[in-house]
């Protein structure tokens, strides 16, 4: 997986209203230096709607790494900006469930992410399609998308998966099942849902979805929790966060360069935490978007 050393001079980039990113700015700027990475400039973004400006900036500037610190939501929304640049992407986690920093192997704390950064390597990895915007992680329709609709942002802020847990519980206890229709290389599938997962890696929310989903392989997967109860999902959560051998009997998965998905009704979807789109969706993966730091 690994190919040529980390840069060593970067523009750190600090999502200031993700849940540690505000606490942890000042520390990551400090460690980062005293490990040897040459700042040009580093950027608490207090306001989101800057970051892609921040970034774009970075890149025009010729940054030969930018450092983003965020949760997942926050490394989706910029990921585009380094599609088919020279400029390496390198993660902080500063989030809640951490997912992408996961799939990539990347230490929690800031002083692992800090060491993977200074002594890891860089590899290409592939990005998600939804349409025409790229995604880092995963999407997801059903109940995700209504948490992350509705969640108070201070609820995340203070509690983290905790607080979003709690959320999730109040959200489950008015959702419907869906009708989800799958269209890939063998034909189209109808089926019933309780929760579609657009997976580019094995973790959505934290917990591992799919082993066989991977940034490297060159093909995107749709998993659907089927049937028409919606406990099932809640057994399905269950079992994935238990790592249970039946976990796979309540799904059924779908491969390919290129999906179509769409379900009845219509519902939105969450991607990578944020409600960013609406089926009918074209589903596509971007082989080897993106270079990225991974441990040495």
């Amino acid at each position: 997986m690994a190919t040529n050393p980390a840069p060593r001079e970067a523009v750190l980039i600090v999502n200031a209203r993700s849940r540690r990113g505000a606490d942890l700015f000042d520390q990551a700027k400090r460690k980062l230096e005293a490990a040897g990475v040459h700042l040009r400039a580093a950027h608490p973004v207090r306001d989101p709607a800057r970051l892609n400006d921040t970034i774009r900036d970075a890149v025009r500037a010729g940054t030969p790494m930018v450092i983003v610190g965020g949760g997942d939501g926050t490394l989706s929304g910029v990921v585009d900006d380094v599609v088919g640049k020279d400029t390496v992407f390198a993660v902080l986690p500063f989030g809640t469930a951490n997912s992408f920093a996961r799939t990539l192997g990347l230490p929690l704390d800031l002083d692992g992410a800090v060491e993977a950064i200074v002594k890891g390597h860089t590899a290409r990895v592939d990005l998600g399609m939804i349409d025409d915007d790229y995604f880092a992680n995963a999407a997801a329709m059903g109940l995700s998308p209504m948490i992350g609709e509705s969640v108070p942002h201070n609820l995340k802020r203070y509690l983290g998966r905790a607080g979003y847990l709690t959320w999730a519980v109040w959200c489950f206890v008015r959702f419907r099942p869906f009708r989800a229709v799958v269209t890939d290389g063998r034909g189209t599938h109808k089926l019933w849902a309780s929760e579609v997962r657009i997976l580019n890696g094995r973790y959505h929310g934290g917990v591992v979805m799919s082993d066989d989903a991977s940034v490297q392989s060159g093909d995107m997967m749709i998993q659907v929790v089927t049937g028409r109860n919606r406990w099932r999902l809640a057994w399905d959560w269950y079992a994935r966060f238990f790592r249970l051998r039946s976990r796979e009997k309540t799904v059924e998965e779908f491969r390919g360069a290129r999906l179509e998905l769409d379900t009845r009704p219509r519902h939105r979807i969450s991607i990578d935490g944020e409600v960013l789109a609406r089926v009918p969706v074209t589903v596509k993966v971007a082989e080897r978007a993106i270079e990225v730091v991974v441990p040495g």
